[in-house]
């Protein structure tokens, strides 16, 4: 049965981890279950050392009117995210800048209007921090993974 293993900090993180490694090596998975879901094992292998499942999380409303955002990492450190962003069918995302990161979206379902030119499921596009871009068109409902290398601020 797969199961979940959080790391702790300093000693307790190696006996842990020492733990864990004999108990796959014994063909056995024994680790505590935690909210974060940090070192998800699965077939006594580490897989990832962090999973967020879009199941456990929530939209909430974005930085425009009819944007919804469903944050599935945040750096503590940069301040980055990992998202996925909804666009409301018809919707018109004014020509705009992230002066704080660089933006990556990958078009995941969807009609996506940019410079005229229509893209839809699988284009990729990337937006230099600081540089403007748009206006984007939302033809239908559209949903991207979108990454942010730092705070998602907008100008």
């Amino acid at each position: 049965r797969a199961r979940l293993c959080a790391p702790s900090a300093g000693k307790r993180w190696k006996r842990s981890w020492r733990k864990l490694n004999s108990c796959v090596e014994a063909g056995r998975v024994a680790c505590a279950l935690t909210a974060c879901k940090w070192g998800t094992i699965l077939f006594g292998e580490i897989m990832f050392p962090y999973v967020a499942l879009s199941q456990d999380k929530a939209w909430q409303p974005g930085p425009y009117e009819g944007v919804e955002l469903m944050i599935l990492h945040k750096s503590e450190s940069t301040g980055g995210v990992v998202v996925l962003r909804k666009f409301k069918v018809g919707l018109t995302i004014p020509a705009h800048t992230h002066p704080d990161a660089n933006e990556w979206a990958y078009v995941l379902s969807g009609d996506w209007e940019e410079s005229g030119v229509n893209y839809t499921t699988g284009a990729l596009f990337f937006a230099p921090k600081g540089v403007r871009h748009g206006p984007h068109v939302a033809r239908t409902e559209v949903i991207s993974l979108t990454i942010f290398d730092g705070p998602l601020t907008v100008a």
